[in-house]
């Protein structure tokens, strides 16, 4: 993330840098053309200043706007619904009860070692029932084993 912040920063001051070469070209193409008599250096230099203190405060500004980011609450589900645990999908997946109880921890946002405390059991016990869950529920992360319990109707 950090990496594209500094590839678009370096974007814009390429762009910015290529804006002044073209604008300093056009004001010397139109001094020697046309104004070279009329005008004096200090003009073009000031047409010059103003423009790009205008373009540096505006990009000053939009660089360092804030983003609002708006977080919805997760709908709680009806409370005339009550979750039944399907054990039939239990039996086809393969989970045993201790992995269940496991899986439940997890989805309450617990660690492993906060797991093993609950349940007596060592961490190493712990990570086991993790990766025989991830492979049970055919998952790589947590969230995704908690995400794929859900699909199921294992987890309300």
């Amino acid at each position: 993330m950090q990496f594209s912040i500094l590839a678009n920063v370096k974007r814009i001051i390429i762009w910015y840098g290529l804006a002044l070469a073209i604008l300093v070209f056009l004001l010397k193409f139109l001094e020697y053309r046309y104004i070279v008599r009329d005008l004096s250096l200090e003009f073009y230099l000031g047409v010059i200043a103003v423009l790009f203190t205008t373009v540096g405060i505006w990009l000053g500004l939009k660089l360092t706007r804030k983003k609002v980011i708006t977080i919805s609450a997760p709908q709680p589900s009806p409370p005339d619904t009550i979750f039944q645990l399907d054990e039939q999908i239990l039996q086809q997946k393969g989970i045993s009860k201790r992995e269940y109880k496991v899986l439940e921890l997890m989805a309450k946002g617990h660690s492993n070692q906060e797991i093993a405390d609950k349940l007596f059991v060592s961490l190493n016990t712990i990570k086991t029932h993790t990766s025989n869950l991830f492979i049970k529920l055919e998952a790589k992360r947590r969230t995704q084993a908690i995400e794929r319990a859900k699909q199921l109707r294992l987890l309300p």
